[in-house]
Parts: structure tokens; C-alpha cells; sequence
């Protein structure tokens, strides 16, 4: 292509395009760019992949990769109880520190396969279980499958602990439905464009896995993870929001993958796992809110929590703050972005102020 052709493909500037042939190989695009590029190599027929490859000294053909993948779950189980059954648990907990600008309380429960289990409660009527596992699996594949069939036993076993904690009638009790994953890498086998893949593949796992076998999730051919391992692999809802040389990190609708290449730089687990729950307590209230209308109630929630209080979590939400990092503010509009929130706290907003006319 010529670089006019070759900046309309990709939707930018002749100017962008010139800046990079003229910086040479010490030019480092912005993230956006780099993005970009990414997504155009991703599309490009064999022929231009291998032609790339053979610039870089590099081979595309399909093999497997062998060695360790070290990888913390972080399982999040959502379910809206009400403000008055919050507050009954939340008085049995501790506080949470980190939580800040949404009030919530949690507790660490005993789970029978998870490291660690933690409800959190939030003051707003939505309660949380958050699962800790670490898994060493031989393949993305085999862990998309454990996630997928999972849910069979841990959705019961979070609506069995909630009710129980409750001490009410089971049918009385709603249980969680929905499930997001966050994954941090802390092992992996790949290099170079595989590494930044296999962190891809773990923020959509739907990709590697037959989720309509007859017995349930079942695992795709082995051949199918080696092929996008070797070959590339993107999809329109997954959002980057790595900083190179710092972090590689992907949200998707089904979570978030993160590794950390410099501790010092990177965000922390602990950041992300506050981002996901304030996103996951928010999604479901949201939701609530519009169950109601579509059961064909008008919607009603207490005047602490609402709609000003959806306005007020917009604003944190969306709005960076002084003393976020860059990446911090990236990490949190992929997760906004993919999980649609924004859009469902302000219909949310006018759904309860049109209810209170």
C-alpha cells in the first residue's frame, strides 16, 4: 500500500504514518497506535504474517508451547438482597478499608476447593463472593473449561452460604447469576506476540471451549489454542489497557487478565480486585433496577440510593482522579467499556428520577 492507502486502511493520518516510517526503529508509537497496528497484523492474510515475521527473524508456524502457567483466579459472584439484609450482615463485618467512596463490609468464608473466599456486602443492598484459586493448568484450554463448569457447583454453594447467613426461608433469597473472572498471570511459557495472545484468550475464554456439548463445557481441539497462539488472536469487545514495559492487560465481558512485568510500576492485585467489585456491586444494582421496569413495576430504591447516588457513581467512575496513575484510569475505562456500565448507570439514573417525578 502507499502510506496514503495504508493510513485510510487503518483510520489514521498520513502525518501519523510518516511520523512512523521517519522515526526508524527507535520510534515508539502511543499505546492507541500500537493497538492499532496489533489489530491491522491480526487481520492480515498469511502471507503478510509470515512476510512480518520473516523481517523480525521470527517463525509463525503452529506448535505448542511447552512449560508452567501460573494463574490466580478471582471469581466474583454478584447478588442483589436489599438494603435491610446488607445492613443485617454488614454488622457482623469488618469494615473495608479499600473500598472507599462505596461503603461495603466483608467477611472471609470457608469454600470447599477455593484458597480464599470473601463476601462483601455493600451498603447499597448488593452482596459479592469473591473465589481465590490458583491453578497451574497445562493448557488456556483446560481453564476455560474449569471455569465454565464450575459454575455448577459454585452458584449453589454461593446461594446455600447466603441464605444460610441470612437464616430466612431459601425461596425467600435470590441467588447470584452471573459470574466474571479475573485472571493474574503469574507464569506463562510464551514469548513475544504469544505472550500478549495468551492474555487475550484468557479475557474471552468462550473462544477455546464447546460451551453446547452434550455433557456439558467441553474442551476445543489442542490445535485450536496453538493456532491463535501462533497466529494472533483479537476480537472487537476486548480493550488493552497495558502500558509497555510495564503491563500486559485485557478486559472482556468475561473479565479481566493482567500480567504485571514490572511489580514497581504495575498496578496491583488489590487495585484491580477493588476496581471489579465497586463494577460488579454497581452492574447488579443496575440491574435490579432494571428488572423492576421490565416486571412492570416503577422502580424504587431509598432516597440515600438513588438517583444521585447512581449520578455520584458515575462521576468516580468515569471522572480520573488526581492521584491515579495512567494506568490506573486505563485499567478502569476497559473495565467500564466492556461491561457497559456507563450506560447502565445512567439509565438507571432517569429510570429512578423519573420515578420520583
Amino acid at each position: 500500500m502507499s502510506l496514503r492507502d495504508f493510513a485510510a486502511y487503518l483510520g489514521v493520518s498520513d502525518r501519523t504514518v510518516s511520523n512512523w516510517e521517519g522515526g526508524g526503529a527507535s520510534y515508539l508509537p502511543r499505546a492507541e497506535s500500537q493497538a492499532v497496528l496489533d489489530t491491522a497484523l491480526g487481520h492480515a492474510s498469511d502471507d503478510a504474517k509470515s512476510r512480518f515475521a520473516a523481517a523480525l527473524g521470527a517463525h509463525t508456524s503452529v506448535a505448542a508451547f511447552a512449560g508452567r502457567i501460573g494463574v490466580d483466579s478471582h471469581k466474583f459472584l454478584p447478588v442483589f438482597i436489599g438494603v435491610e439484609r446488607a445492613r443485617r450482615l454488614g454488622t457482623h463485618m469488618a469494615s473495608d478499608k479499600g473500598a472507599g467512596w462505596l461503603e461495603s463490609s466483608s467477611v472471609q468464608l470457608e469454600h470447599p476447593e477455593a484458597q480464599q473466599c470473601h463476601l462483601h456486602v455493600f451498603a447499597c443492598g448488593v452482596a459479592v463472593f469473591r473465589l481465590v484459586q490458583s491453578h497451574e493448568p497445562p493448557s488456556l484450554t483446560e481453564l476455560a473449561v474449569w471455569r465454565y463448569r464450575s459454575y455448577a457447583s459454585d452458584l449453589p454453594w454461593a446461594r446455600d452460604t447466603l441464605r444460610a447467613l441470612l437464616d430466612e426461608e431459601h425461596a425467600r433469597v435470590p441467588g447470584p447469576e452471573y459470574v466474571l473472572s479475573l485472571y493474574w498471570l503469574t507464569a506463562g511459557p510464551w514469548t513475544g506476540n504469544a505472550y500478549d495472545t495468551a492474555l487475550r484468550l484468557l479475557s474471552t475464554p468462550s473462544v477455546l471451549v464447546d460451551r453446547g456439548a452434550p455433557d456439558g463445557p467441553a474442551p476445543l481441539d489442542g490445535s485450536v489454542e496453538d493456532s491463535l497462539l501462533a497466529t494472533g488472536f483479537d476480537h472487537p469487545d476486548i480493550v488493552s489497557f497495558g502500558v509497555r514495559g510495564v503491563s500486559t492487560g485485557y478486559a472482556g465481558w468475561s473479565g479481566v487478565a493482567y500480567a504485571s512485568l514490572s511489580r514497581e510500576r504495575g498496578l496491583t492485585i488489590d487495585e484491580l480486585v477493588t476496581c471489579e467489585l465497586a463494577v460488579q456491586a454497581l452492574w447488579c444494582f443496575t440491574h435490579q433496577i432494571h428488572q423492576m421496569i421490565e416486571d412492570g413495576q416503577d422502580p424504587s430504591m431509598p432516597e440515600k440510593y438513588g438517583w444521585r447516588f447512581l449520578r455520584a457513581a458515575y462521576s468516580r467512575l468515569a471522572t480520573a482522579r488526581a492521584q491515579e496513575t495512567a494506568q490506573h484510569v486505563l485499567m478502569r475505562e476497559a473495565i467500564m467499556k466492556t461491561s457497559g456500565l456507563a450506560e447502565r448507570l445512567r439509565a438507571a439514573q432517569d429510570a429512578l428520577r423519573s420515578s420520583v417525578g
